[in-house]
């Protein structure tokens, strides 16, 4: 088959993409490895994804050539993030305003304006004091702040794609190169705030670095320690449960890239992209299985299972695609785009988390940190430190907080970057700082957050 890319005729094949999966597959093996063996990296925390990425774009195309991978690696994520995004609605338990309401809207109003906020005031901050200077910046260059940082690098594609789809082709390495920076920053500063808040009284439940599991370090975990995974919904006899699974997934991310292709086809200047239009399928099928009661026959863990698999393959194309010269050319808009979005995050976990959190403010704030600047997997490794055990319950706060959270990133990462290629880039910046304040104001109304009081204790 010939593809152009670029105005350039080449070759490519089902090999082709066989073998771009093969080499990322040798980095993530390495990357497990290098977890498992290497001091300094265990003390990061630093995900074999996040290390097989990096070495991909060190060896490959982007770095020193010694990697062969094809010119399609940064298409790769557009399609992985599909499945994620049509993963969600099979994975997503039922909204119950009243619980969340009566038990979790400390949590919902604080994680909720973190995102909104990031993505209002990244792009306010670029529209005011980026763009007026660096005349060749692009209007949408504020957003690929939360596209990276709160969102991680499976936004960072999904933003990217839309914006490369409406001429922006730099959009997509300068939002990885976000999502990345964002996880080294939620890493390594929210290990130095864990240091500090044990030396201040902060923490609760704090375990010394050299206490921790073995497994939280290595990332290896033993037979003893394995939890159980629900598979075998439907017998072998008829099909696999794992390609079934698989079929379900895909056929999901299939029906938002042909609904994708359809709108483009009807509105070309408002298309809505391949990922969210597959969330939506999702939320479709997952009816139809509530409905027919086939869901009895969908496992949640398996769909998890692959949901992850897909970003973490997403994450090492996404890195190893990273075009250093792109990001070079932007660098000092970019690293002040960082340190805005680093003081909002540092501003949630440092002051807000005490005024809406009577317990565990500082657990549930570090866990925010992490998946503010980095991603939820991200804001566990840090929460794991600091409550082991998990006793503050702060994983089954946010569990339910996300339900209605949910609805709203999607919507962020669809329209935000659609509101920017039709020149409303001040009017999204406007209704997200709209929204930010109505929300505080719920807060305040229902006394989930109490302004003006700090908290010396965690509880």
């Amino acid at each position: 088959m010939n593809l152009t890319a670029g105005g350039v005729i080449m070759d490519f094949s089902p090999w082709t993409a066989f073998t771009d999966l093969g080499f990322i597959a040798i980095l993530l093996v390495i990357g497990t490895v290098l977890r498992a063996k290497v001091t300094f990296i265990q003390k990061l925390f630093l995900p074999a994804s996040i290390i097989a990425g990096l070495l991909g774009l060190i060896l490959g195309p982007n770095g020193v050539g010694f990697i062969p991978f094809s010119d399609q690696i940064e298409t790769y994520p557009g399609i992985l993030i599909a499945i994620v995004f049509g993963s969600i609605p099979l994975t997503t338990g039922k909204f119950d305003w009243h619980a969340i309401k009566s038990r979790v809207g400390s949590m919902w109003a604080y994680s909720q304006n973190s995102m909104i906020l990031m993505w209002g005031g990244g792009l306010l901050f670029s529209l005011l004091l980026i763009n007026p200077f660096w005349e060749d910046v692009h209007a949408g260059f504020g957003i690929l702040l939360a596209a990276g940082f709160v969102g991680g690098h499976g936004t960072a594609a999904a933003v990217g794609d839309t914006f490369a789809r409406h001429g922006w082709e730099d959009a997509t390495s300068l939002a990885m190169t976000s999502a990345t920076v964002g996880v080294l920053a939620a890493i390594l500063l929210g290990i130095l705030f864990i240091k500090l808040g044990s030396i201040r009284g902060h923490t609760s439940f704090l375990a010394s670095f050299d206490q921790l599991p073995n497994e939280l370090r290595t990332g290896l975990i033993p037979k003893n320690a394995r939890d159980r995974m629900e598979t075998d919904t439907v017998s072998s006899n008829t099909i696999d449960p794992f390609i079934f699974h698989f079929s379900l997934v895909v056929l999901i991310g299939l029906g938002g890239y042909y609904l994708s292709e359809l709108g483009e086809m009807l509105l070309p200047q408002a298309s809505i992209p391949a990922f969210s239009l597959a969330f939506v399928v999702g939320l479709v099928v997952q009816q139809i299985l509530v409905k027919t009661g086939g869901e009895n026959y969908v496992s949640k863990d398996v769909i998890n299972r692959m949901s992850g698999s897909a970003t973490d393959v997403l994450v090492a194309f996404g890195i190893a695609s990273i075009s250093l010269a792109v990001v070079l050319d932007y660098i000092v808009p970019l690293i002040l785009l960082f340190l805005i979005g680093l003081g909002i995050a540092y501003f949630f976990f440092k002051i807000l988390s005490q005024a809406f959190f009577s317990n565990y403010w500082f657990e549930k704030g570090i866990f925010t940190w992490g998946w503010n600047t980095g991603t939820v997997a991200m804001g566990i490794a840090l929460l794991r430190i600091v409550d082991p055990e998990l006793k503050s319950k702060t994983l089954d706060d946010y569990g339910l907080a996300y339900i209605p959270i949910a609805p709203v990133e999607i919507m962020l990462i669809t329209f935000g970057p659609l509101f920017i290629v039709n020149s409303q880039s001040f009017l999204f910046a406007g209704l997200c700082l709209l929204v930010s304040a109505i929300i505080f104001l719920i807060a305040y109304k229902n006394k989930w957050a109490v302004l003006g009081k700090k908290r010396e204790m965690s509880q």
